[in-house]
């Protein structure tokens, strides 16, 4: 028999993001009373910008999953001193800020960048353009391959000690040694990397917004915030909405089809291994991909720190209008990441203790709801709600809550995600214990919750604040010169060519999404420990 009281609270959150996304979806069908998917194909317009979010995204995926995985290879193989450094650089750029990474290999590759200034130099010029599908594509690499590598590490991790072992005693090297040991743990986590790759590429927004350089390179999502912010054209808004939705919903199915769960086997510590004996060869190879891999992240980075520090830096942090978004976005991320929290932390909670009752059916569906939003994207949901509110509210001249509300939605699939395996392994650690000594509620969330958790629920609102901190999507859609966030703010200096203060606003949102992470890891798990002492 369930307990109402402890199921509620997270019934209640479902129900409530169930609620927008249908309200939303509403909205968008009520603006396309006529859908005809046949007749929409035959528009030369969305053909050619469904088209090129297929292009692009394919493109970008092989790039990305194909080249992380000589570097995965590669990372897995060697230890060097700051490789800790580098993987953790590499899990970073998922929650980076679009366009400071955008801004940084502008300042390297760009028209004016250091390569170009470089060349000049020896008498030669750079005429490779960074916009357009190139552009697009190398953001793309720069943000994607890393966070893959990453990934198709953890897999090679997860190879037993004794099977490298006994690989080593069979004297299996080189191509045969990856193709029959570590390619089966590969090919287990490439599925779920090459869908999630994929996805982010298909919807990506505001790089392609930045890099895609005229009509030529135009997205769905790129389509739909044109039609609805400059043409003001609602059913086309919305009829583009509708087919996004149709599209990442089957690609959504295809990669639940494709991925398989992994075989979460660990390594034996108590087995050592012999030194490798790699031949000169194998080692240069290696160290090769590390180099390329370092090479693409690191540099535009740099750049960003370097290029912001400028003779222009003063004036702009000098501007009223810069700390006023700077503002905003924090008030916006700290809202969007409690938001987020809460309504994740109350479904996990339900689903945990459905799967500890034997219902797993049931804590799968109230999972799979905080995941919905990954099949509807940010700028189909934004327009959902701008089409909805538009009735009652001036959505332009007041835009924080519609803000708050799509970032919110976009924050909790990772919440859900980050928080879900380890609050269920504690319990399965300590549920019996806990019942035993009558801990439960509030004493059981203070004493055992929070201080086993404090790791896994800071890195949650940790990402979802600079997450919320750097979107750009539905700030794009309803921002205005009277509400801005440091994004937008951003986006509009690189878009009037203002370069030297575009670079020092770019170090701004740099430095406040870093620090803010570290800033907030730090400041929860330094509670938990004080209250443990």
């Amino acid at each position: 028999m369930l307990n109402p009281s402890r199921t509620w609270p997270g019934i209640l959150s479902a129900s409530l993001i169930a609620v927008l996304i249908s309200a939303a979806l509403f909205s968008l069908l009520s603006q396309a009373p006529s859908l005809d998917v046949a007749s929409l194909w035959h528009d030369p317009y969305l053909q050619h910008v469904t088209f090129f979010s297929f292009k692009q995204a394919l493109l970008s995926t092989f790039l990305s999953v194909g080249l992380a995985i000589p570097v995965a290879h590669a990372l897995s193989r060697r230890q060097f001193k700051g490789k800790a450094l580098l993987l953790k650089l590499f899990s970073m750029t998922l929650v980076l800020p679009v366009l400071v990474g955008v801004f940084g290999l502008l300042a390297i590759y760009g028209k004016s960048g250091l390569l170009a200034d470089a060349l000049s130099l020896v008498g030669m010029k750079w005429d490779v353009s960074i916009y357009g599908l190139s552009g697009i594509l190398l953001a793309h690499v720069f943000f994607n391959l890393p966070f893959s590598a990453q990934l198709l590490v953890q897999a090679l991790d997860q190879i037993p000690s004794d099977q490298r072992r006994l690989a080593q005693q069979l004297g299996m090297r080189g191509w045969h040694q990856f193709r029959l040991l570590e390619w089966p743990y590969l090919r287990q986590q490439l599925p779920h990397a090459i869908g999630l790759v994929f996805m982010l590429c298909f919807t990506s927004f505001a790089t392609v917004m930045a890099l895609g350089g005229g009509p030529s390179a135009t997205t769905i999502e790129l389509a739909i915030y044109q039609a609805i912010r400059f043409d003001f054209d609602l059913q086309t808004g919305a009829l583009l909405a509708l087919w996004q939705l149709l599209l990442c919903g089957f690609f959504h199915i295809v990669v639940q089809r494709m991925t398989k769960p992994l075989s979460l086997q660990g390594k034996d510590s108590n087995i050592l291994l012999a030194k490798r004996s790699d031949t000169r060869l194998e080692q240069c190879w290696d160290y090769v991909w590390i180099g390329f891999a370092a090479l693409l992240v690191l540099p535009p980075l740099v750049m960003v720190v370097v290029s912001g520090i400028n003779p222009s830096a003063l004036s702009v942090l000098t501007q009223a209008a810069l700390w006023q978004a700077t503002a905003n976005s924090l008030s916006l991320a700290f809202g969007s990441a409690l938001c987020a929290f809460m309504l994740g932390a109350t479904i996990v909670l339900t689903s945990r203790f459905w799967r500890l009752t034997g219902h797993p059916r049931r804590a799968d569906g109230i999972e799979m709801t905080a995941s919905l939003i990954l099949v509807v994207p940010s700028v189909v949901l934004g327009t959902g709600l701008f089409l909805m509110l538009r009735e009652h509210m001036d959505v332009f001249s007041s835009p924080y809550w519609l803000i708050l509300a799509v970032n919110t939605l976009m924050a909790l699939p990772y919440v859900v995600k980050i928080l879900s395996q380890p609050a269920y392994q504690l319990s399965q650690q300590y549920h019996g214990l806990c019942n035993c000594l009558g801990i439960k509620g509030i004493n059981r969330l203070r004493l055992i919750e929070w201080r086993a958790l404090s790791t896994p629920i800071a890195r949650a609102f940790a990402v979802s604040f600079v997450l919320s901190t750097g979107d750009l999507g539905s700030i794009a859609l309803v921002g205005s010169q009277g509400f801005q966030t440091l994004p937008l703010y951003l986006f509009h200096l690189m878009g009037s060519y203002q370069m030297d203060a575009a670079a020092a606003a770019s170090l701004v949102l740099f430095a406040l999404s870093l620090g803010s992470y570290a800033l907030i890891e730090t400041l929860i798990t330094r509670k938990r420990h004080a209250e443990s002492q």
